[in-house]
């Protein structure tokens, strides 16, 4: 959090970092980080995209990092409708806290098109949409690199001892 501070980008997304139900989100991990952390970087690259296209950039960040704004895992034992239902999820909880505009709520609710079939309304929903998406195979690629990385060396260590028992 330290390299966004005292920036316009910090401006915009403190009052979602300084509500305390939305800070329950550090405990939720989420495409193998913090649900925080992967909000953060979808504001972030969202604010970057909008501003460098004269885009809502206000707008588009602060949506951006209420996207994924639920604390409750979505419960449905299938994958696809728990990826459905979490936008309006996180749509409900953003209006209990804050005061959202239609395209902010565009943004929250369309941000997992085609998935949830209704398409954004707008350029900088279409923006959040592809940022997350590829925010997600970015968080998920380097958890499972990382998981990879964690198993090869345990059984290199396996190996080793095993050798040395012998």
């Amino acid at each position: 959090m330290d390299r966004y501070e005292n920036t316009e980008f910090f401006v915009l997304i403190q009052p979602m970092l300084e509500n305390p139900e939305y800070q329950k989100m550090k405990n939720i991990v989420h495409h193998g980080i913090s649900r925080i952390d992967h909000s953060i970087r979808v504001a972030y690259f969202s604010y970057r995209i909008t501003k460098a296209l004269h885009l809502d950039y206000r707008e588009t960040t602060q949506a951006a990092m209420l996207h994924d704004f639920f604390l409750d895992e979505v419960l449905d034992e299938n994958v696809v409708n728990r990826l459905r239902r979490h936008p309006k999820y996180a749509v409900c909880n953003a209006l209990r806290y804050f005061s959202l505009s239609d395209k902010q709520i565009d943004i929250i609710r369309t941000h997992m098109f085609p998935i949830t079939f209704t398409p954004p309304k707008y350029l900088e929903s279409w923006i959040v949409d592809m940022v997350d998406d590829i925010a997600a195979i970015y968080e998920k690629g380097y958890t499972l690199k990382k998981q990879f990385h964690a198993a090869t060396t345990f059984l290199l260590l396996l190996v080793v001892n095993f050798l040395k028992i012998k």
